[in-house]
C-alpha cells in the first residue's frame, strides 16, 4: 500500500486516531508498598506492582482487556528456572498484585515544559472505572480479595518498591488486536 493510500485508510480508522487509552506500567517486584500521610495503606511481597492511567476515552472494554492482560502476563520463571513461563496468578508460589492509580501516565510534554493533562479522565468517572477495573481483577483470580491490593485513589501517595530483575512492561489497551475489526471495520 502506498503512503497516500495508507494515510487515507488510516484516517477512516477510529482505532488509529485514538491517541491513548487505558495504560499500565507493570513491574515485577520483590516487595512494594503505598503510604498515605505517613501510614502504610497497602503492601505486598513477591508479585506485580501496576501503575494504572485512565484516558478520557477509556471504556469498560479497555478495563477488561487490561485486567486480563496483567493477570496473564508471564513475568515469572517456572519451577525449573525457565523465564517467561508463569503469570502472577500461578499457584506454585504465592504472588500478589498492588495497583496504584496514576493519572500522570497520560500526561504529555509535547507542547512545552509543563505537563499537559487534558487526556486524563476527570476524577469522578476515572474512580468509577478504576474501581470496576479492580473488581474485574479480584473476581478473575482465586482469593482475589487477599491477593489484590491498591493505593488510595486521588491521594498523594508515596510508592516504594524493590523491582525484581528489573522487569518492567508498558501495556496499552490501544494495542488490542481485536480493536481493528470491532471499532473501525478496516
Amino acid at each position: 500500500m502506498k503512503s497516500a493510500d495508507w494515510n487515507k485508510h488510516v484516517s477512516k480508522c477510529h482505532w488509529y486516531r485514538r491517541a491513548c487509552v487505558m495504560r499500565a506500567v507493570v513491574q515485577r517486584v520483590k516487595r512494594a508498598s503505598v503510604d498515605v500521610d505517613g501510614a502504610t495503606v497497602s503492601s505486598i511481597g513477591l508479585g506485580l506492582m501496576v501503575l494504572v492511567g485512565i484516558h478520557t476515552e477509556d471504556t469498560l472494554e479497555d478495563a477488561q482487556w487490561l485486567a486480563n492482560k496483567v493477570l496473564k502476563a508471564r513475568c515469572f520463571s517456572d519451577v525449573d528456572g525457565t523465564m517467561w513461563k508463569e503469570s502472577v496468578t500461578s499457584d506454585r508460589e504465592p504472588r500478589q498484585l498492588l495497583f496504584v492509580s496514576q493519572f500522570t501516565l497520560h500526561g504529555s510534554f509535547a507542547k512545552g515544559n509543563k505537563p499537559d493533562l487534558h487526556n486524563v479522565m476527570p476524577p469522578g468517572p476515572a474512580k468509577q472505572l478504576y474501581d470496576e477495573f479492580l473488581t474485574i481483577v479480584k473476581s478473575t483470580i482465586p482469593d482475589g480479595n487477599g491477593k489484590v491490593h491498591d493505593g488510595v485513589f486521588g491521594a498523594l501517595m508515596e510508592v516504594s518498591l524493590v523491582n525484581d530483575g528489573p522487569i518492567t512492561f508498558t501495556l496499552d489497551s490501544r494495542d488490542r488486536k481485536d480493536r481493528v475489526i470491532k471499532e473501525s471495520g478496516c
